[in-house]
C-alpha cells in the first residue's frame, strides 16, 4: 500500500476530521468502522467497486455529475447542469426555459446540446510508474511533453474497444497518475425539466445562499444502438439499461442523519502555498470579479431580454453570474479569515519539522523556495493573460484560432498532435462546431471583444504581443472608434458564423488558410506563432511544476502521516465520495440556519417578478395545504431544500445525496455563502452544501406537472 493511502491506523483520526474529505472510492474500506457508526448500512466495500451498485448509477456529464434513476437509461441532474440543452431546445416561440419541457413518450425527447455525454466510470488504475518511467532526468518542457507522451500511449491503448473514453488523471500535483477508463454514451435526450420559475427559483439573488427554494433538478435519457454499444443520435437507438440504478426515497432525511455523495468535484486548492493564496485572492479574483460583472453587463446591454440573441446567452450569464459571486464571497471572507498567515504557519511548520531531520532536510529543504520561484516566474504576465484569456468569450476569436490550430496539427502524425486535436477528439470537436448555432449572436460577440481589447490596449506596450496588436492596428495612440469599426467589418466579412462554413474549414489545409480572405481566419494565422511561443513558455514552466510540486506534495503527506492525519487529494474531476449529516449553521452571530425550507418559504419569497415568480398552480397547491403523499410531520409541510456537512465543490452539482442505504434523498446543487471558500480549506462550522430534497422533486413531479409517466418508471421507496 502506497504510504499516502489511508490505513487502517490512520482511519481512528478520520473522525476528529469531522465531514472534511474528497475521497477515492478505494479508500473507504480503510473508514469501515467509521463510516458505520456515522450511519452507513450497506457494505463499505461495494463504494469502493466502480462496477457495483451504487457507484456504477454515478455518472458523469463532463462538468457535472447526474445518476441513473431507472432501469431504462432515465438520468437526473441538475436543472442548471441541463442548462445548455434546454437552452439549444428554446426559441422565443417555445421557450422551454420558461415554460418547461415534459416528453410524455420515448418519442418527444429531445436531442440534448450537441457534444453532450454521459460517461460511466468503470476502471481506474495506477499507473504512476508507467507515466514516471524514463522522465527522470527530464524537466522543463522536455518532462511535460514526456509525460504528456506517456499519456497519449495509455489513453490510445485503453481507448482500443469502442464506445470508451479514457483520461490519465494527476493526483498530488503529480505525485501519482491513474488512468480512468469511462463507458461514453453519445445520444443523449431532454426528457423533464421543471419551469425556470421552479428550477432557477430565486435565480442570481439566492445564488450560494440560504434559505433556499429551488427545485434544481432536470432528467435526461441515456440511448444506445439496439446491440447495446454507445452510438451517435439515431431514431432507431433504444434506452440504455444500466447494471444498476438508484431508488428515489419519498422518505427522505432527518436532521442528523448521515449522507453521502458519490460525484466528480472538479478543482479544490488546499494545498496550494501562501504566495499562491495571496496572489490568487488579492489580485485573480478581484480582477475576474470585474471582468465576468462587465460582460452580463454587456450581454443585457446588447441582447433585449426575450430576443432570440438573450436566449442564445441565457447559459452564459448564468456562468459568469455564478462565478461573479463565488468570487465576491472569496474576496469577503478571505479578508475576514486567517487563512493566508495559517497557510504562513503550515509552511513554517513544515519547514521546522524538514530541517529537524538530515534525510528530510536532504529530501526536501529547497522544495519551497524552488516553487515559489516558478509560482512568481508564472505570476508574471498574468493581467495580459487573464484578459486573452476572457477573450476566448468572443466565440469567432476562439473558433478561428481551434480552427487554424487543426490544420497545423493534422499535419502531424496523430500521437504527435495535442491533446484536443487528435483523431479521438473530432466527434467532440465537431459538435462544438455545431452547437455554436444556438449560442452566437455577433452584436454580443463584438461588444465583448472590444470591452476586453480595449482593457489590453492599456497595458503598457512590453506587455502587449506585437502580432496581435498588428492584427487589430493597436497602437500607443489607441483608438476605441477605430477599433470599433475594424470589428465591426471583420463581423460583416466573416464566414464563420455560418455552420456549414466552420464544418468545411475542418478539413482544410495550412496552405488554404494563409490564402483566406476570411478576416478572423487572417487574424488566426497571423497571431499563430505568437500563441504556439507561449503555449511553450508555459509548458516549460509547467513541466518545471510538475517536478518540483511532488515534492512539496510528499513533503505535505510525510508530515501529516507521522501526525496520524490521512491526506485527501486535491478535486481533479475523477470520482469523489464525501460523507456528512443533514445539518444547519450559524452563518453570524446571534443567526442560527436551519437545515430545512419548505414549501411556505416559496410562498413568503414569491413576487410575481422573476426569480421569485413561482407558477400559479404551485403557489394555490402550497396556499391549499396540498401536500399529497410527501408531506412532514415535524415541519407541517413538504421540504423544499437541506442543508448537510457534505465536503463538494463545482462539479458536484447534479451529484445524488445517498441516505445510508444508498437510496436518493436529494440532489446537491450549491453551497452556502460562507462555504465557498471551502475550495481553499474546509471549515467545520460554515461549509455547508444545499440539496433539492427528493420529496421536493417528487412532490412537483406529481402535483404540479404530472410527469406520472416518469414517476412509474422510477422505483420510489415509500
Amino acid at each position: 500500500m502506497k504510504k499516502w493511502l489511508l490505513t487502517a491506523a490512520m482511519a481512528t483520526s478520520f473522525g476528529a476530521l469531522a465531514d472534511e474529505g474528497m475521497w477515492q472510492p478505494y479508500q473507504l474500506p480503510a473508514m469501515a468502522d467509521e463510516l458505520k457508526a456515522k450511519g452507513l448500512e450497506i457494505d463499505v466495500n461495494s463504494i469502493s467497486k466502480l462496477t457495483e451498485f451504487p457507484m456504477n448509477a454515478v455518472i458523469s456529464l463532463g462538468g457535472c455529475t447526474a445518476s441513473f434513476v431507472s432501469p431504462k437509461g432515465l438520468v437526473v441532474t441538475n436543472h442548471h447542469c441541463a442548462y445548455g440543452s434546454i437552452q439549444y431546445n428554446s426559441t422565443p416561440e417555445k421557450n422551454l426555459l420558461n415554460d418547461g419541457f415534459l416528453a410524455k413518450s420515448f418519442a418527444e425527447e429531445l436531442p440534448a446540446t450537441p457534444g453532450s455525454r454521459v460517461y460511466v466510470t468503470e476502471s481506474v488504475v495506477d499507473v504512476t510508474a508507467k507515466v514516471k518511467n524514463g522522465l527522470e532526468n527530464k524537466k522543463g518542457n522536455e518532462f511535460y511533453k514526456g509525460v504528456e507522451q506517456k499519456e497519449k500511449g495509455l489513453v490510445a491503448e485503453c481507448e482500443q474497444e469502442d464506445g470508451y473514453r479514457c483520461k490519465v488523471y494527476s493526483f498530488h500535483g503529480g505525485l501519482e497518475y491513474y488512468l480512468v477508463k469511462q463507458l461514453e454514451i453519445r445520444d443523449v435526450r431532454l426528457v423533464y425539466n421543471p419551469a425556470a420559475s421552479v428550477g432557477k427559483y430565486g435565480g442570481d439573488v439566492d445564488n450560494w445562499m440560504w434559505p433556499r427554494h429551488t427545485g434544481d433538478y432536470s432528467f435526461y435519457r441515456a440511448y444506445v444502438s439496439k446491440d447495446g454499444k454507445p452510438a451517435d443520435f439515431s431514431k432507431d437507438n433504444v434506452p440504455f439499461e444500466p447494471k444498476s440504478f438508484l431508488k428515489v426515497s419519498a422518505k427522505g432525511v432527518s436532521e442528523g442523519d448521515f449522507v453521502m455523495v458519490a460525484g466528480y468535484p472538479g478543482r479544490t486548492n488546499r494545498y496550494r502555498t501562501a504566495n499562491e493564496v495571496e496572489n490568487q485572492f488579492e489580485w485573480s479574483y478581484p480582477e475576474g470579479k470585474i471582468l465576468r460583472e462587465r460582460l452580463i453587463e454587456i450581454i443585457k446591454e446588447t441582447a433585449p431580454e426575450g430576443s432570440d440573441e438573450r436566449i442564445k446567452y441565457e447559459s452564459s450569464i448564468a456562468g459568469l453570474a455564478n462565478y461573479a459571486k463565488n468570487f465576491t464571497s472569496m474576496i469577503e471572507f478571505y479578508g475576514k479569515s486567517t487563512m493566508l498567515d495559517d497557510r504562513k504557519a503550515l509552511e513554517q511548520k513544515l519547514a521546522n519539522w524538514i530541517n529537524a531531520d538530515s534525510k528530510r532536510q536532504a529530501k526536501y529543504g529547497e522544495t519551497l523556495a524552488k516553487l515559489n520561484k516558478l509560482i512568481a516566474k508564472g505570476q508574471q504576465d498574468q493581467e495580459r493573460d487573464l484578459l486573452l484569456g476572457y477573450m476566448g468569450y468572443s466565440t469567432m476569436m476562439s473558433t478561428a484560432n481551434r480552427l487554424y490550430r487543426l490544420a497545423n496539427e493534422k499535419a502531424l502524425p496523430d500521437m504527435e498532435r495535442e491533446p484536443g486535436f487528435q483523431d479521438r477528439d473530432m466527434t467532440r470537436f465537431t459538435s462544438g462546431m455545431e452547437r455554436i448555432e444556438r449560442r452566437y449572436a455577433a452584436s454580443v460577440d463584438k461588444a465583448m471583444l472590444l470591452d476586453l481589447m480595449t482593457r489590453y490596449a492599456a497595458l503598457p506596450k512590453e506587455q502587449r504581443l506585437p502580432a496581435f496588436d498588428k492584427a487589430f492596428g493597436i497602437t500607443n495612440n489607441f483608438d476605441a472608434a477605430k477599433l470599433s469599426k475594424t470589428l465591426d467589418k471583420m463581423y460583416a466579412n466573416t464566414t464563420l458564423s455560418d455552420k456549414e462554413a466552420r464544418l468545411a474549414w475542418m478539413d482544410k489545409s495550412v496552405a488554404e488558410f494563409k490564402k483566406s480572405k476570411d478576416p478572423f481566419i487572417q487574424y488566426a494565422v497571423a497571431t499563430y506563432d505568437e500563441r504556439m511561443k507561449r503555449e511553450n513558455a508555459k509548458k516549460q514552466l509547467a513541466g518545471d511544476l510538475m517536478k518540483v510540486r511532488p515534492v512539496y506534495m510528499d513533503a505535505i503527506i510525510a508530515y501529516n502521516r507521522e501526525q496520524g492525519k490521512p491526506v485527501y487529494a486535491d478535486a481533479n474531476s475523477s470520482l469523489r465520495v464525501t460523507v456528512g449529516h443533514v445539518k444547519g449553521y450559524s452563518p453570524e452571530d446571534g443567526l442560527y440556519a436551519e437545515p430545512f425550507t419548505r414549501l411556505e418559504g416559496i410562498l413568503a419569497k414569491d413576487t410575481g417578478v422573476e426569480p421569485f415568480d413561482a407558477p400559479a398552480k404551485q403557489l394555490e397547491l402550497i396556499a391549499n395545504k396540498q401536500y399529497g403523499d410527501y408531506y412532514v410531520k415535524s415541519l407541517d409541510s413538504v421540504p423544499v431544500n437541506f442543508l448537510s456537512t457534505l465536503d463538494t465543490t463545482g462539479g458536484n452539482s447534479g451529484s445524488p445525496t445517498l441516505n445510508g442505504r444508498a437510496e436518493l434523498v436529494g440532489l446537491l446543487f450549491d453551497g452556502v455563502y460562507e462555504s465557498i471558500i471551502g475550495d481553499w480549506g474546509y471549515d467545520t462550522e460554515t461549509n455547508r452544501s444545499i440539496q433539492v430534497d427528493s420529496r421536493y422533486m417528487l412532490w412537483v413531479m406529481k402535483y404540479l406537472d404530472n410527469a406520472d409517466n416518469l414517476l412509474e418508471e422510477m422505483e420510489i421507496v415509500h
